[in-house]
């Protein structure tokens, strides 16, 4: 019996320890919590306290920075109106001169890149017409006008009456001009298809319209697949009988007006960045 009483006190004992040793850690840590908790109101109130300053400080810069503006405003208003009808004469012939200096400066720009721009012409039409020195007029011209070059191709030197294939002798014509067209990389090249007045339609083309737009691309597919000119510059167009040369009551002049056009002009990027 002793010892059963003996066990029962000291088992009492030993818990009392640790339930006291848990609430004093439990206790501690709550302290803590607290205290935390305390010292983050103290910091809060404190930004809050600073942001309202700040707030103050703003409002009252943006006052004084108003009251500077009307200060300079009333300041330019006085001076001019102090000043002499001689001297605003003489600012005013200022600023005219200065603007008149500026224009005279970019007119000077622009006409030297005008200058440049059609010396780009007369070395590419000097280009084009060295290459294509073995052809006649009756089967091709070389032309300048409006800054641009043009290569004016019979239909009977490119196609056969009535197709938009490309044959021999075309291909060899357009081999030499794309000899040309590779070393002008800062050129555009629109090609373009012409027909005469007289109407057509096959199985292949509605009108002649369509023979005009076919034949131009078939134009550029040889430029550019077979003889490996840029197709970024180039540009297919047709324009049926719409834009003739000559007369269509003759057979020579519906001769002439059956032709595939070859444009070239200089880019005019250079121009434009002035002007803006």
């Amino acid at each position: 019996m002793k010892k059963v009483i003996y066990a029962f006190c000291l088992f009492v004992t030993v818990t009392s320890c640790v339930s006291k040793k848990k609430f004093t850690l439990a206790e501690n840590g709550r302290l803590a919590a607290l205290s935390r908790e305390r010292a983050l109101n103290k910091d809060l109130n404190q930004l809050q306290t600073e942001n309202t300053g700040l707030k103050r400080q703003i409002t009252r810069l943006e006052g004084d920075t108003a009251r500077l503006g009307a200060s300079v405003r009333e300041y330019r208003e006085s001076l001019y109106s102090n000043m002499s009808e001689q001297d605003k004469l003489a600012m005013m012939l200022q600023e005219k001169m200065s603007k008149l200096a500026e224009r005279e400066a970019t007119i000077n720009q622009l006409q030297e890149e005008i200058n440049a721009q059609n010396e780009k012409v007369d070395a590419l039409l000097n280009s084009v017409k060295d290459a294509l020195l073995g052809f006649n007029s009756e089967e091709l011209t070389v032309t300048q006008k409006d800054g641009k070059v043009y290569v004016a191709m019979s239909d009977k030197l490119l196609f056969e009456s009535g197709s938009a294939q490309v044959n021999k002798q075309g291909k060899t014509a357009l081999g030499k001009l794309a000899e040309v067209l590779k070393k002008q990389t800062d050129i555009d090249v629109m090609i373009e298809g012409h027909t005469d007045s007289k109407p057509i339609k096959t199985v292949q083309f509605k009108d002649n319209w369509d023979l005009s737009v076919v034949r131009a691309t078939s134009v550029v597919r040889i430029l550019t697949k077979d003889y490996d000119v840029n197709p970024l510059q180039i540009v297919p167009s047709g324009r049926g009988e719409y834009l003739p040369v000559d007369s269509n009551d003759t057979a020579d002049g519906r001769a002439r007006n059956r032709r595939t056009e070859i444009i070239m002009a200089p880019r005019i990027d250079k121009l434009m960045d002035i002007l803006k």
